[in-house]
């Protein structure tokens, strides 16, 4: 904290950015035509995150998807406090590594308010879930929300924490 403080020359204390929530959110299309689909999504995602994920509906129907509104289409978890932290720990020094030909993640993924977006392809990198389990690979969205202004304190913040940055 007093290394960011003393890099943007902030003030006071609570002007320095801190992680406030983490949310990662699988979206499963096929979750249309086979519902069994989704609950196989949500059992991984509690697996890997420690907490119940929540359901999400689609918004909109689409026809050529075969999409009506209402029909549960994927599920998400917002992580807060010490179990955000143990999460954040474990991408950062053992799943991301495991990633192949991994040379860091990109620093564009910031929208412009320090929050940062990371998509993963495969759930396996988690080690806590099972390869031999599995009935398909599922990617993931991760959004790191900060209280950052702008995605310089936001890129500092996580390189504070140890997020590995491709250059």
């Amino acid at each position: 904290m007093g290394l960011l403080k003393e890099h943007f020359d902030f003030k006071n204390d609570m002007q320095v950015p801190r992680l406030k929530k983490v949310v990662i959110n699988v979206g499963v299309g096929e979750a249309v035509q086979e519902p069994k689909v989704l609950e196989n999504a949500v059992v991984e995602l509690a697996a890997i995150t420690g907490q119940k994920p929540s359901i999400r509906q689609a918004k909109k129907a689409i026809s050529n998807f075969k999409l009506r509104a209402g029909i549960p289409i994927g599920c998400m978890v917002t992580l807060r406090g010490n179990r955000m932290f143990e999460f954040l720990d474990r991408l950062i020094s053992f799943a991301l590594p495991q990633v192949r030909d991994f040379r860091g993640v990109s620093a564009k993924s910031f929208d412009g308010r320090g929050n940062y977006n990371l998509g993963i392809k495969e759930q396996i990198i988690f080690p806590e879930i099972d390869y031999d389990v599995i009935d398909q690979i599922r990617g993931m969205n991760i959004t790191i929300v900060t209280s950052a202004n702008s995605d310089d304190q936001g890129c500092e913040l996580l390189k504070s924490l140890g997020m590995p940055f491709s250059e």
